[in-house]
């Protein structure tokens, strides 16, 4: 089953989005595998304090992008393979790169600084 332990809210984003993103990105560390169950949307919505209708909508956008397979009164399961893995790793990669240097860029950070502050954390 699909772990929400480390789930932690915040008030930036929409719940279904971040949600998503959980599930996400526990797919591209590898937390999260192909054919793993995850919570009921009941269970799921009871656990995190939130309206069913949230997770609702965040399963409903990860069964539009082929990711999990709900069956009506059933279980939902990952559907994953290395394909769709690396597209989720690519979309996450580029999202926080542009995030970051949109940041740095509004705190008029040089890329010569950008380049040199993300080496030094690369250490």
């Amino acid at each position: 089953m699909i772990s929400f332990e480390e789930f932690s809210m915040n008030d930036k984003t929409p719940i279904y989005v971040q949600i998503v993103m959980h599930i996400k990105r526990g797919i591209v560390a590898r937390l999260i595998e192909n054919n793993d169950e995850l919570p009921s949307r009941r269970n799921l919505s009871s656990l995190l304090g939130v309206n069913p209708n949230t997770v609702q909508k965040a399963y409903r956008i990860l069964e539009e992008e082929k990711l999990i397979e709900s069956r009506l009164g059933a279980k939902s399961y990952m559907l994953l393979d290395d394909e769709k893995i690396q597209k989720i790793s690519a979309e996450l990669l580029e999202s926080d790169a542009k995030n970051i240097v949109l940041s740095m860029k509004q705190m008029g950070i040089k890329k010569e600084q950008a380049i040199d502050l993300i080496l030094r954390y690369w250490e």
